[in-house]
């Protein structure tokens, strides 16, 4: 499944790669490390993140609720707009929609999320969020507002 989709993007340099190795680090407290997320491989364009199963991101029936899948899906699009660039541009979600068709239950949600276009202002995004059994649960179409870092003096 991920691994087919990952080897079609070009692989970070290794500075590249360690600037993203830092995003989801223990100690930086945001909605993404409070709800556990783990980065489990970034390329140019393309990024994989998983959310471990725990009874707190759980509904009451025991799915994984569809808000933290929501999230999962949108935060997996940060890196992966963040490498498609030469430079990692300040970005920000501007839409984003989301389809559910299956639900995960018992186990962890893996997302992967890949830039289809994007130009100077705009990023197009694809996700999908799946069960480690490879159930897809929903997929996200996502736009990125972007701006080139102004250079540092």
């Amino acid at each position: 499944m991920a691994d087919d989709r990952a080897t079609s993007f070009s692989p970070l340099d290794p500075e590249r790669a360690a600037q993203w190795d830092r995003f989801l680090a223990p100690g930086r407290v945001f909605l993404p490390t409070t709800l556990g997320f783990v980065l489990e491989e970034v390329r140019a364009g393309y990024a994989r993140l998983r959310l471990p199963l725990r009874p707190e991101i759980c509904q009451a029936a025991g799915f994984i609720h569809g808000g933290a899948i929501a999230t999962l899906l949108d935060t997996t699009a940060v890196p992966a707009v963040g490498t498609f660039y030469p430079e990692q541009p300040e970005m920000m979600t501007v839409s984003m929609t989301v389809a559910s068709c299956g639900a995960i239950k018992g186990q962890d949600a893996v997302a992967e999320a890949w830039v289809r276009s994007g130009g100077s202002s705009l990023a197009f995004v694809q996700a999908e969020a799946r069960g480690m059994d490879g159930t897809l649960a929903a997929t996200a179409s996502l736009v990125f507002k972007v701006r080139t870092r102004p250079a540092r003096t």
